[in-house]
């Protein structure tokens, strides 16, 4: 904007110049006159205000929109490492939680039930243990 700025005022200061230089050179018949000079003078450095004035609001229509989008790209950056923190922690919660494989244990009888029952042949039964 600065820039545009100065652009202006040297475009103003051109005019100004010009209008000097027409009016120290003088004029024949067919040309118009000083004044006329300077008018038209004026006029163009005027329009040519009124373009760089455009051209600001242009450019600063411009550095906000994209200011915007940066603001909404950084919010959507924002959102999605939001969004990956939490799908992290369920699956954490999730493999924390999750069932483990049953082991399996085969209980063995002790030694003294394991024995075969007394046959009917007559032989004695081994004493039982006491505790």
């Amino acid at each position: 904007m600065e820039g545009l700025i100065t652009k202006s005022c040297k475009l103003v200061g051109l005019a100004g110049a010009v209008l000097a230089l027409s009016l120290m050179a003088g004029c024949s018949s067919n040309e118009p006159t000083p004044e006329q000079r300077a008018v038209n003078a004026a006029n163009r450095a005027d329009q040519a205000a009124s373009r760089a004035q455009a051209a600001s609001q242009t450019a600063q229509q411009a550095a906000a929109s994209s200011q915007a989008a940066a603001s909404r790209v950084q919010q959507a950056a924002s959102d999605a490492k939001a969004a990956a923190d939490r799908a992290e922690a369920i699956a954490a919660r999730t493999m924390a939680s999750s069932p483990r494989p049953h082991s399996y244990r085969r209980h063995h009888k002790p030694a003294a039930e394991a024995a075969p029952a007394p046959s009917d042949s007559g032989a004695a039964a081994p004493p039982a243990a006491t505790p």
